[in-house]
């Protein structure tokens, strides 16, 4: 079963220019499993996740099916990476107090992950799916941005893409626990938010298509917008959650 992989190919830059996650999530989900000894990161990515859920946790199981990726992420203590698809992941059973899915559980194949969750859970553990979608700065740049999402590069989006914007839609076989509000928040100057933008997988199948690069569409309008290149702007991401709690009989 092969994995589908739109971001071995800028696996530095996603390490670079991704948000953060912020703490009180941690703080947060590490109050709701039902203990904070092993927390699964699950298509970690760079690794931003995993390294939250080890401010809370004793111990971080990270992976993911792209090797780049894994090479790239941030190191900590607590944190063991390898590489491994989310559907089969050679966890034992019953092991884990708390999975996290950061921004990837559209990629999955989800009847096989569903399965692989239930597998290595404890019994009341938690499953945890995070999704955010378009940055809010201000609205002269979130029209620019907005527009590259859906006319520029809104072509080259992979279709799984689509379930971040329908992302309370997913099917999701757990019993829900309903979150508090979060958000993820950056301080950006320009060049960090053109990087991030280069980030997406939309940009970079554009560019292995055309050949060209589609920033080259919006550079000049973000730069009379943004004014002072080196300007720093508060940047958000409101945060979708989906939470679930294993049965304790392994049910659902």
């Amino acid at each position: 079963m092969s994995f589908k992989d739109h971001f071995s190919r800028q696996a530095a830059d996603y390490a670079k220019f991704r948000p953060r996650y912020p703490h009180e999530l941690f703080e947060y989900l590490g109050g709701i499993a039902p203990s904070r000894h092993l927390a699964w990161d699950c298509g970690t990515g760079n690794g931003q996740a995993a390294v939250g859920l080890a401010s809370v946790f004793d111990h971080v199981l990270a992976t993911d099916a792209s090797e780049k990726q894994i090479t790239n992420a941030e190191p900590h203590e607590r944190v063991k990476y390898r590489v491994a698809p989310a559907e089969n992941s050679g966890i034992d059973s019953g092991a884990i107090d708390l999975i996290m899915v950061a921004q990837a559980l559209h990629w999955f194949y989800l009847d096989r992950f569903y399965a692989e969750a239930r597998r290595v859970l404890k019994p009341s553990g938690i499953l945890t799916a995070s999704a955010y979608n378009l940055l809010t700065i201000e609205p002269a740049i979130d029209e620019i941005v907005n527009r590259f999402y859906h006319e520029v590069v809104g072509p080259f989006w992979p279709p799984e893409r689509k379930l971040v914007e329908q992302f309370g839609d997913l099917p999701f076989p757990f019993r829900e626990v309903d979150p508090p509000k979060f958000k993820m928040t950056k301080q950006w100057n320009l060049d960090h938010l053109i990087g991030y933008l280069r980030t997406w997988s939309s940009t970079q199948r554009f560019i292995a298509a055309k050949e060209s690069d589609p920033l080259e569409e919006i550079t000049d309008e973000l730069s009379d917008a943004w004014g002072d290149p080196q300007q720093i702007r508060d940047v958000g991401w409101p945060l979708s959650l989906r939470i679930g709690r294993k049965p304790q009989n392994g049910g659902l």
